[in-house]
């Protein structure tokens, strides 16, 4: 599972992936952020048990030849310099345990070739292994980079201020190891008021992220051009329509801020915002005219509506994707509630930025909790409010 920036970081370091990016992806996927001892452990378990169970079992038995198994364990985990080092140290084990057994004549033939030879031929097996496996890792941390890149390229994100809104955002991709998802967001200033969208692309990979490129460069489009959010979702639609396969859709809700005081929302498919107040209260937003996914639209007759919903200074706009509400409890496997925990995490976020940005760490953070840590796909958490006049930063 890998965490995307949150809200408040400057907009350019959403454009390529810092070196120490790169360098801890490396580490990270050849276990190289673990220090030597950690990784030598292994090894050096090995060998402590080999001559443990030489030791014990006496001298009429000679089990010294099983500390060949030191170097196969070592080329897992180190490095190849690393992994001769620990060999080394195998193979002093494994002379003390032959003198300890009196098989150590080394004008001894069988000793010679049955022993010594193969544990020096598995080291030198294991050392170009190691080398292998890390250069594949290299190989792998690079397109894990460009993975990245890609997507951070693509989900450009906003300033923490957009028109009169504050914004707050957690993005995590859990769905592969190269960090591609599927959930979108945009938040745009526009001469229609400030719009928003989010959305979540059906599938994953590659795939996922052509999609919402398609989705994304639509909505930037059409929300400088369209008057009505309608008309925004129409343009979508048509792209969608142009660009993506048949039977691929991405579930959208779009949000309109004009005039204080409400906020016009419009389903297509997705998970339905979260309206939270001052008190910690809160209610699902329930659409007039909820509607089907865009790519779907062609299946049925007719436009969806907007739906105008209160908006006030003290309340904070909880948008999601399902990554979030179906996340699964680590014991009982119950879905994140959150319409019942949300209230209480973000409902001071209303006061200023710094309090929006706290409050989208703690809703992250319970929901983590929820699931023990770790979770099984995309998740999206946008928070957004709309400060009066007076209202400090």
């Amino acid at each position: 599972m890998h965490l995307r920036p949150g809200g408040g970081g400057p907009a350019g370091q959403t454009g390529g992936v810092p070196p120490s990016r790169r360098r801890s992806a490396l580490l990270a996927t050849d276990l190289q952020d673990l220090s030597l001892l950690r990784r030598a452990a292994p090894a050096l378990t090995a060998i402590v048990v080999v001559s443990l169970a030489d030791y014990l079992s006496g001298q009429d038995r000679y089990l010294a030849p099983l500390m060949v198994v030191v170097p196969s364990v070592a080329a897992l985990t180190l490095r190849p310099r690393e992994l001769l080092a620990v060999c080394f140290l195998g193979l002093m084990a494994l002379l003390g345990l032959s003198r300890y057994d009196q098989v150590d004549n080394l004008a001894d033939s069988r000793f010679l070739y049955g022993a010594m030879v193969s544990y020096v031929a598995v080291t030198a097996l294991s050392a170009g292994i190691a080398e292998l496996r890390m250069r594949r890792a290299a190989a792998f941390a690079a397109v894990s980079s460009v993975a990245e890149a890609a997507q951070r390229a693509l989900l450009r994100q906003p300033e923490p201020v957009v028109g009169p809104l504050r914004l707050a955002v957690r993005y995590v991709s859990a769905a592969d190891a190269a960090r591609i998802g599927g959930d979108l967001y945009s938040v745009l200033d526009t001469p229609y008021g400030t719009r928003v969208l989010v959305g979540d692309v059906r599938g994953k990979g590659l795939g996922a992220v052509q999609t919402a490129a398609v989705v994304l460069g639509a909505f930037r489009e059409a929300a400088y051009d369209e008057e009505s959010l309608p008309a925004v979702a129409g343009r979508i639609e048509a792209s969608v329509q142009r660009h993506v396969p048949d039977g691929e859709f991405t579930t959208a809700v779009f949000a309109a801020f004009g005039e204080p005081g409400s906020v016009d929302l419009l389903h297509r498919g997705h998970v339905p915002p979260l309206r939270v107040h001052a008190d910690g209260s809160s209610e699902v937003v329930d659409f007039a005219d909820p509607w089907v996914p865009l790519g779907l639209g062609h299946l049925v007759p007719g436009q969806p509506r907007p739906t105008a919903v209160p908006f006030g200074p003290q309340d904070v706009l909880v948008l999601c994707t399902d990554g979030v509400i179906e996340a699964r409890g680590a014991r009982g496997g119950e879905f994140y509630p959150l319409s019942e925990r949300a209230g209480p995490l973000v409902r001071d976020g209303w006061r200023s930025l710094a309090h929006l940005d706290a409050a989208v760490a703690r809703l992250y953070a319970d929901l983590l909790a929820h699931t023990g840590g770790e979770l099984g796909d995309d998740a999206l958490l946008l928070l957004v409010t709309r400060p009066g006049s007076g209202a400090g930063e």
